[in-house]
């Protein structure tokens, strides 16, 4: 079993056919046909289904696909060391995240410090994040909130208040801040479930006692801030995610009592590759300007 193949196996399970995987890495389609057709017949196994144009990983293929990504970081991570003596001067790193807002930061200074860095987002939910990380899709985890999970290094990014915004011809669009128990029968736009922003204004307004009227549950910042700018009730979002808007009002909740958190995760065994310290060495500095 050859690199050559697993990164033929690779590009094929990516492009979801031989012939765009070829173009994607360069080679002609036989060529990368026959990688592929030679490790199924060292080990006497069909890799994918073919239909037509199209292929689709058996199941040897998807239990192997963790592995050949696995087998692909290393050979790079080895790379990296011989070729360039630590530096890297080019390979890929994937990301992944809940949301856009901090992601975006962390990808804007990591390809100032290295250019020749391929960095690619794959946005999901945590658990599809997770999953990710496990099977080799992504190699970091931007998550909104700490899960204590069992072979995952985690480390803090930022800490954020959230903040409220209602529209500017609502009562309270006068003040700059207001107590947290002025929630109390209010009417209060909700995310979803499982929503970071919920959980902590849920969690606060519960220890206080407070029982605001849910007017709707929106699953997106974007929805809540137009129904908020529309005047049908009161928005809550992490403080560094308030997009300014001429029809809404800021403020702040007295003494923060809800945050936000971001975590930066990545598997425990793979802390320490090149590319992965590199990129954690450089969005570093970039959380403590963040913080709280």
């Amino acid at each position: 079993m050859t690199t050559a193949r697993i990164r033929a196996f690779l590009a094929v399970a990516q492009h979801g056919s031989f012939s765009a995987a070829a173009r994607a890495v360069g080679l002609s389609q036989p060529t990368l046909t026959t990688q592929v057709q030679a490790l199924e017949r060292l080990h006497d196994v069909q890799l994918f289904h073919r239909r037509g144009h199209q292929v689709h990983m058996t199941s040897v293929g998807q239990r192997l696909l963790p592995i050949a990504r696995q087998l692909a970081s290393l050979e790079a991570d080895a790379y990296n060391l011989l070729h360039d003596s630590g530096e890297l001067n080019g390979g890929d790193l994937k990301l992944g995240a809940v949301g856009p807002f901090h992601v975006i930061e962390m990808v804007a200074a990591y390809r100032q410090r290295y250019p020749r860095v391929d960095v690619s987002i794959r946005m999901g939910n945590s658990s599809a994040v997770f999953n990710d990380l496990q099977t080799y899709a992504v190699d970091i985890g931007v998550l909104a909130r700490f899960h204590d999970a069992e072979g995952y290094s985690a480390t803090p990014y930022a800490r954020h208040a959230l903040i409220l915004f209602v529209h500017r011809d609502h009562a309270w669009s006068g003040r700059r801040s207001v107590p947290l128990d002025a929630l109390h029968g209010q009417p209060l736009l909700q995310r979803e479930e499982g929503s970071s922003t919920r959980r902590a204004l849920g969690d606060a307004m519960a220890a206080a006692g407070v029982v605001p009227r849910i007017v709707m549950e929106i699953g997106s910042r974007e929805a809540l801030r137009e129904a908020a700018a529309r005047g049908i009730g009161i928005g809550a979002v992490s403080e560094a995610e308030f997009i300014p808007d001429e029809r809404l009002v800021p403020l702040r909740i007295d003494g923060d009592p809800a945050v936000t958190e971001t975590y930066l995760y990545c598997l425990e065994e793979r802390r320490q590759t090149r590319i992965l310290r590199s990129f954690f060495e450089v969005v570093g500095p970039l959380h403590r300007k963040g913080a709280m």
